[in-house]
């Protein structure tokens, strides 16, 4: 083969190989445009634009009295379109940008003129469409940022770009925060924020964003593709001046006493409705937080409040009556002795063993009276739900602990006596309260509400009551008892002369018990828990209420730790409900004279009778009147004012006799109180302006 030969055939088989390469990129091109075209325009859009949701303004949390608990407000990023059409052309922008950084530096206050004029026109330089000014801005801000240079030109104009975000606040700040909660997707739900979430919440919108240089997202339209629906509106069952009460009396029984936590829950008899719950942890010296809701999640033996249960599993299975005699002071069961803390005081009536809370004595009676079926006193427990949790609106209920012959850790010879005051079981305050309201409620057992409805724009979604848990927890005649018996502890036992008002009555239970430290035991370390438990007035139960306070350091029985507070809160409460008072008879007197008013303008005049009750038919229709006959309805006369003449002031009040008289270009001078009955200047005379006028009244 020669060299021509040679050099042709590398020749054409490098220009095949170049017409074969070029063939295979002309096919891998239709086959990524025609075949997956498809495939990559989408990831092509979405690495260019994308949806992102847009948050819902959160629905408000009412109290039962109309009071905002919880509530969004309007925050606000600013972010500026350095290229808008009104600042499109340089001369427009540098003219204006150092004014405006002047506005900024001033109102912020974080930069100097100069770093905010370098900062703007760095941005100018570099063509931002979305850069970003300030996060954070109030309202308020916005409408003065809004009259800054440039800013001033428009929405459009300006290139001032407005992203509304929302901030969560709780007008109370700590009243009732821990029953609000809040709502975070990444956290475990809390309180009414977190239970009523899907209501609160609302629906979010969508929004079309596209990525811009730097990688940052912007908005492709002005306005939202997809708007978001804002969230309902909860009414709770709180009444933020009882909060406030509650809170108030916990907090200062915490502090006096050094406790390390403490509760308080307050009910509504009938409806099961929750006016207030507290509850602070000690987070140092002489300070308190709620860092924990104890009072549906804190499990713990609720000692002699629940000595109620006890005795009414005996009297209703007719095993003792309140005139049975016992024996107080110690009772003896095998490897432990129950004593009374504060010693024996003979042998007396169930009665009076309950109202000085003897240990010994209803251990001895509960032992005595089912050591044979020991399982009858724990069905009656079982029957009354004491181990079933209530169902709560908000979430965090602990699941209560009642033992049965059927527990491993149940001995035949030591538990039973134990339950009977109280040990060897697990109940959180409400569910102690809530079986005490059963009783305030003459035996309807209905569980606890945080939440009574939830509206939408003022329309009702839905409505919630109680449920009824049990309507008769025992016969008429055990009830009676108990209730004497919850009465006696207040004005005879443990309760008598911190608890006892002489003007209502109060009805409940004292209740100390020594805690078990974790896994420790008893033994380690003597910690205690005060409570009361009860409800007022006794006579026509309206709350029930239970304050319970957990390792106080000065002082730890019951009466004296836990009976303060429920003083303070039902003397407050009383005094503040005037359905609880005896009603005052209303009573009308023949030729009663209706009430009279200062003369003054028709139409008011008319309205405070209205809003009275009185009925008026008032035959003048000047816009001044005077009252001059009140004996047989209302007789009223006509006031009359002339041009250029003194107005007549008789029987006004001093502020519309100076308003008239001040109007008419005379100096009132005025002497006493009450209402006009003298004048100076006859009515109707000629005016001289300036001139003054002596008003007297009485």
């Amino acid at each position: 083969m020669n060299i021509r030969t040679d050099i042709l055939l590398r020749v054409y088989i490098a220009f095949g190989l170049i017409v074969l390469l070029a063939f295979a990129v002309l096919f891998k091109l239709f086959h990524v445009q025609i075949s997956e075209g498809k495939k990559w325009r989408a990831m092509a859009d979405s690495l260019s634009t994308k949806y992102v949701n847009v948050e819902a303004v959160r629905g408000n949390i009412y109290s039962v009295d109309g009071s905002l608990l919880a509530t969004s407000i309007p925050e606000y990023e600013l972010r500026m379109d350095m290229l808008a059409g009104g600042i499109e052309k340089n001369e427009v922008f540098y003219e204006k940008v150092d004014s405006l950084a002047e506005k900024m530096a001033r109102f912020f206050g974080d930069k100097s003129r100069r770093e905010y004029s370098s900062m703007l026109r760095q941005a100018r330089k570099d063509g931002e469409r979305w850069f970003l000014i300030k996060r954070n801005i109030s309202h308020q801000e916005l409408i003065e940022i809004k009259k800054f240079p440039i800013f001033n030109l428009g929405r459009y104009r300006g290139g001032l770009i407005v992203v509304q975000k929302n901030k969560r606040i709780l007008p109370f700040k700590s009243l009732a925060a821990r029953t609000i909660g809040y709502w975070n997707e990444n956290v475990q739900p809390v309180g009414l924020e977190g239970a009523y979430g899907d209501f609160i919440n609302g629906e979010s919108g969508r929004q079309l964003m596209r990525r811009i240089a730097g990688g940052t997202w912007a908005p492709v339209n002005k306005d939202i593709e997809i708007a978001p629906k804002d969230g309902a509106d909860i009414i709770s069952t709180i009444d933020i001046n009882m909060q406030d009460v509650a809170q108030n009396a916990l907090l200062k029984q915490l502090i006096k006493s050094d406790a390390d936590h403490g509760c308080v829950l307050l009910m509504e008899v009938s409806t099961g409705e929750i006016r207030a719950i507290a509850n602070y942890t000690r987070t140092g010296e002489g300070e308190y937080k709620e860092k924990f809701n104890y009072a549906i999640a804190g499990n713990q033996d609720p000692g002699s409040t629940f000595k109620v249960a006890s005795y009414m599993a005996l009297l209703e299975d007719n095993l003792v009556d309140t005139n049975t005699l016992v024996e107080t002071g110690t009772y003896k069961i095998p490897g432990h002795l129950i004593k009374d803390s504060h010693g024996s005081i003979g042998v007396v009536t169930v009665k009076k063993a309950f109202e000085e809370s003897s240990n010994a004595a209803i251990a001895k009676l509960v032992n005595t009276a089912y050591k044979d079926n020991q399982s009858k006193f724990t069905d009656h427990l079982y029957d009354w739900h004491l181990n079933e949790k209530l169902g709560l609106q908000i979430p965090g209920e602990a699941s209560p602990v009642i033992k049965n012959p059927e527990y491993k850790s149940w001995n035949k010879k030591m538990t039973l006596p134990q339950m009977a005051y109280g040990y060897e079981m697990q109940l959180t305050p409400l569910k102690m309260l809530t079986f005490y309201n059963a009783i305030a409620n003459d035996g309807k057992y209905v569980a606890p509400i945080f939440v009574k409805e939830v509206k939408r724009l003022g329309t009702s979604i839905e409505k919630f009551q109680a449920r009824v848990i049990n309507d008769k927890i025992c016969s008429d005649a055990t009830l009676n008892k108990i209730q004497a018996m919850l009465e006696g502890v207040i004005t005879e036992g443990t309760g008598k002369g911190i608890i006892y008002n002489p003007l209502y009555k109060v009805a409940g239970k004292t209740g100390t018990a020594q805690v078990a430290d974790a896994n420790k035991g008893y033994r380690v370390k003597r910690q205690y828990q005060a409570s009361f438990c009860g409800y007022f007035p006794a006579d026509n139960p309206k709350y029930s209420l239970i304050v319970v306070v957990n390792g106080p350091k000065k002082g730890y029985y019951a009466a004296q730790v836990a009976g303060p507070p429920f003083r303070e809160i039902a003397d407050k409460i009383y005094a503040n409900d005037l359905e609880m008072y005896i009603p005052v008879q209303q009573r009308f007197v023949g030729n009663t004279k209706m009430p009279s008013s200062k003369a003054g303008y028709n139409k008011a005049t008319q309205k405070v009778y209205k809003s009275l009750g009185i009925k008026t038919f008032f035959a003048s229709n000047s816009e001044l009147i005077n009252t001059i006959d009140t004996n047989n309805g209302v007789a009223v006369k006509e006031v009359k004012l002339y041009p250029n003449a003194v107005p007549d002031v008789t029987g006004m009040g001093l502020k519309d006799a100076v308003f008239l008289l001040g109007n008419a270009g005379l100096k009132p001078v005025v002497k006493g109180s009450g209402k006009v009955v003298k004048q100076s200047l006859e009515p109707g005379s000629r005016l001289v302006k300036g001139h003054p006028i002596s008003i007297e009244l009485k």
